[in-house]
């Protein structure tokens, strides 16, 4: 596999993850148009994004089995036609049927993408990729829906007419069921999870931060148009900002790397993030919700990215990125639901507050998570090359191997250093040699040892 990250990747994980970040409008039209009140507008939400999540939970393994390019075309195409069904009725039990339907096409489009992620040389750099490609996307579309009408039709068309328009991208995907290959251009080795204490913290912690984070996510339209008192067109504006400073976001996280490690970015990262979503909880006017709105978008895809190459890292299967990933869209389905109770219960500004808290908390195990795998693929015995670097460093090592015992994913090859010996000693004679064996007096045993050494230094 090259080193350039497979377009068909990058555009099934737009195609995938583009429905969690068209959230906010989703569920603000179904709610206006469909006259619903934020509850029930923000568990159909949630009922798309769970049907996503159980397509991970349904698919994780089977990827290589059923074969990458029939699994993304059956999801791209399921996609399609529940999102369309959707968007082509107002009658209340169709919309939910046509969203779910179109949650696990997406869900199943993005377990192929989050597969093949992992097989990657670096995956951080392809996760970065494909939210750097979902940011741009989303944004547009941001800018675009509120001029072109109103009602919930729009968004669920966009969604549709995305996952069709993928669907060439599949053609450069493995056709056949056989073993997706991994980095090393070897059989990516089949066997029970590795990480499995690392890897369950992880997918459970993910689980709650994605759920803190969509549930501001679902509601931040209603906080803009009720809270701030801002117009959909104004919203719309914000987040379309947003999402373009989310841009530079990313940008800066693929070109930052792994230079800091994922620990840091990861605890940094959340903390912040925190801080963002008080802000935002709290906006009373367009400064504030800008401000908290666009310093949060900019922080969320940037330490999401390190989490995914994190969860891509403890398996060159990409099981557990699958899992974490399904995982995360589970806790992003109860996001709108969560976001919409809290609410309407407690208000906006402590639902703000009580999401902050409990960022704070999860920010410890992930920050455990990222210290104690090392934040990147390690070694497995026999896997390493005579001049280590890159290809060295492919796949997930045995659980308790030291930080830095083993190269780094990308890190520079070993400089070979020439040794020269010297040779201007004449060779020595038949003569100079005798039979092995203890010698009578001293003088043999002087002999023998002389010439033991003799061939000892040969």
């Amino acid at each position: 596999m090259s080193r350039r990250t497979p377009r068909p990747l990058v555009a099934l994980f737009t195609a995938g993850y583009l429905a969690p970040y068209l959230l906010p409008t989703v569920v603000g039209r179904l709610g206006d148009s469909l006259h619903l009140p934020p509850a029930q507008a923000g568990l159909i939400g949630s009922a798309l994004l769970m049907s996503s999540a159980a397509a991970g939970f349904t698919f994780a393994g089977r990827v290589d089995r059923m074969g990458p390019r029939t699994l993304a075309r059956a999801g791209l195409l399921l996609a399609a036609l529940g999102y369309s069904a959707a968007a082509a009725t107002s009658f209340v039990p169709l919309v939910v049927i046509g969203a779910m339907a179109g949650g696990f096409g997406s869900g199943t489009a993005t377990t192929v993408a989050a597969t093949g992620i992992a097989g990657q040389r670096d995956p951080h750099r392809a996760s970065t990729l494909g939210l750097l490609s979902v940011s741009a996307l989303a944004g547009a579309l941001y800018l675009t829906m509120p001029h072109l009408g109103t009602g919930h039709a729009l968004p669920f068309a966009a969604i549709a007419l995305t996952a069709l328009a993928t669907w060439p991208a599949t053609s450069g995907l493995e056709s056949g069921t056989a073993q997706l290959p991994s980095p090393a251009g070897q059989p990516r080795p089949v066997g029970p999870l590795p990480f499995r204490r690392s890897g369950l913290v992880l997918a459970a912690a993910m689980l709650c931060w994605s759920m803190a984070q969509n549930s501001l996510w679902g509601v931040s339209s209603r906080i803009g148009t009720d809270q701030a008192g801002l117009t959909e067109i104004t919203v719309g504006a914000v987040f379309a900002v947003a999402l373009g400073t989310a841009l530079v976001g990313v940008l800066g996280a693929g070109a930052l790397g792994s230079r800091l490690g994922r620990a840091a970015p990861i605890g940094a990262g959340t903390a912040l993030i925190a801080c963002c979503i008080v802000v935002s909880a709290r906006a009373d006017d367009l400064t504030s919700f800008a401000t908290g709105e666009i310093a949060w978008n900019t922080l969320y895809p940037v330490v999401l990215s390190y989490l995914i190459g994190l969860a891509a890292s403890l398996d060159p299967r990409g099981r557990w990125a699958v899992l974490v990933g399904s995982a995360a869209s589970l806790g992003t389905a109860c996001g709108p639901l969560t976001g919409s109770v809290l609410s309407q219960t407690a208000g906006y500004p402590a639902m703000g507050t009580t999401l902050a808290v409990a960022l704070l908390v999860l920010a410890l195990p992930l920050t455990a998570v990222a210290l104690h795998t090392s934040g990147s693929p390690l070694l497995r015995p026999g896997t390493v090359r005579r001049r280590g670097g890159a290809p060295a460093a492919l796949v997930a090592g045995v659980t308790g191997a030291p930080a830095g015992a083993v190269p780094q994913m990308g890190a520079p090859e070993q400089p070979v250093v020439e040794i020269t010996v010297s040779t201007t000693q004449p060779a020595p004679t038949q003569e100079e040699f005798s039979t092995a064996g203890p010698r009578g007096g001293s003088a043999g045993l002087g002999q023998s040892s002389n010439a033991n050494a003799s061939t000892s230094a040969r």
